[in-house]
């Protein structure tokens, strides 16, 4: 039985019992907005540059060079964003809080002296946070949905390294987005690893079959080197527009249609 407080029934958003029930999901789905939402602005974080990549990589391992070469990325980006002039923070690194590369990302910026997010998701096998993320940017997500929403909403470039079926999902859901033209910009998409790549994906196949345009494989590029990575990103973000507001401060597009 609902217990009854000596002064009346307890309010809904205080009860527990209620906000833990189907029909307060939605609740919860917002509230998976909104706290984000409210963090970046006052964090004044206005873009982000995305790392996508294997939970499994480590820096010990046969594929270690990865987990280097992505917190040597992470560090250059860094490093230059630190350097542009404008009050908003640009290019924050963000990843999806765990471990691998996406700790390698993380890391790399902490290395550069900067701050950066991390997105996690509550999964079975307990995946943890990793200790360099910002401690007020750092996200623990329930919706998948959710979690993919603000990896594409504050998203100036992404760079994909090798991974499993959490890394393809979440780089085709951001092909997708770019293919449908539901981003607000064009974002540069780099594949790191051209190798690994290739073997992974038959991106020709695709379009040979026609199951994408042949301009759809201009969505994405291939790179093989930390530096040369960089470069890409600097050539396809500059120049560097000096903006005071988060990305999100307007919600709407250039077309003045509501996103």
């Amino acid at each position: 039985m609902k217990p009854v407080h000596a002064l009346g029934p307890e309010i809904a958003y205080q009860s527990d019992e209620f906000l833990a029930s189907d029909a307060a999901r939605p609740i919860r789905i917002l509230a998976e907005y909104l706290e984000p939402l409210e963090a970046f602005r006052r964090a004044r974080l206005h873009d982000t540059i995305v790392f996508f990549g294997s939970a499994r990589l480590s820096p010990d391992g046969p594929f270690g060079r990865y987990y280097d070469e992505a917190r040597e990325l992470a560090r250059l980006i860094t490093v230059w964003a630190r350097t542009l002039s404008t009050r908003a923070q640009r290019f924050v690194i963000c990843s999806g809080g765990g471990g691998g590369i996406m700790e390698a990302a993380n890391r790399g910026a902490a290395d550069g002296g900067g701050r950066s997010v991390g997105l996690n998701i509550s999964l079975p096998h307990e995946q943890r946070p990793n200790p360099y993320i910002s401690a007020d940017l750092s996200f623990e997500f329930h919706y998948f949905f959710m979690r993919k929403l603000w990896f594409a909403h504050l998203a100036r470039g992404l760079v994909v390294f090798p991974g499993g079926f959490g890394t393809l999902d979440e780089l085709t859901e951001i092909l997708t987005l770019a293919q449908t033209k539901k981003l607000a910009t064009r974002i540069p998409v780099l594949l790191y690893g051209r190798a690994y790549w290739n073997e992974i994906i038959n991106f020709e196949a695709l379009a040979r079959h026609g199951m994408i345009s042949p301009e759809d494989l201009t969505l994405f590029e291939y790179v093989d080197q930390p530096e040369e990575a960089f470069q890409r990103l600097r050539t396809a973000l500059e120049p560097v527009q000096e903006i005071e507001a988060p990305a999100f401060a307007h919600s709407r597009t250039a077309a003045s249609e509501p996103r």
